[in-house]
């Protein structure tokens, strides 16, 4: 068996970097949308419904907010608890479900949508200088794109 390509002592920091802002931020995130009676993944679910024009298969909403189906499931299902989606079947394909943001949802998600945006500008455009938050973008969008052709 070949010897795994251990991390030098760069790439050990930069690796353990990423985790901890990512940790730090999602906390930060939790707590900011937990103010609006929502976590981060359900948010995520508004957003992706609400840039899709308020609807979209299950099957699409799954792949646009990058879970799995079952983890989608749960979410939709809280979501529809608190009024804020509805699930329908669809009309062309009987075993297809449509999610659906209400009132309610769309009312929530404009409510939770400013002071999520400022905290993701303060917390994490504005972290960086202009050039290295720059670099940092292309670099995610790089390995975003990788990633997903692994799939």
């Amino acid at each position: 068996m070949d010897e795994p390509r251990w991390l030098d002592g760069s790439e050990l920091t930069a690796w353990q970097d990423f985790l901890t802002a990512g940790a730090l931020l999602n906390r930060l995130v939790e707590q900011q949308l937990r103010e609006n009676g929502l976590s981060h993944p359900q948010y995520e679910v508004l957003v992706r419904l609400s840039e899709a024009g308020g609807e979209l298969r299950m099957t699409e909403l799954a792949e646009a907010a990058v879970t799995s189906k079952s983890g989608l499931s749960y979410q939709v299902a809280q979501l529809e608890k608190l009024g804020l989606v509805t699930r329908r079947s669809c009309p062309t394909d009987v075993r297809g479900v449509i999610a659906e943001l209400t009132s309610a949802g769309w009312a929530r998600l404009r409510a939770a949508a400013p002071g999520h945006a400022a905290l993701v500008r303060t917390a994490f455009v504005e972290g960086l200088d202009p050039e290295r938050f720059r670099g940092l973008a292309a670099g995610l969008a790089e390995l975003a794109d990788r990633l997903r052709s692994h799939e």
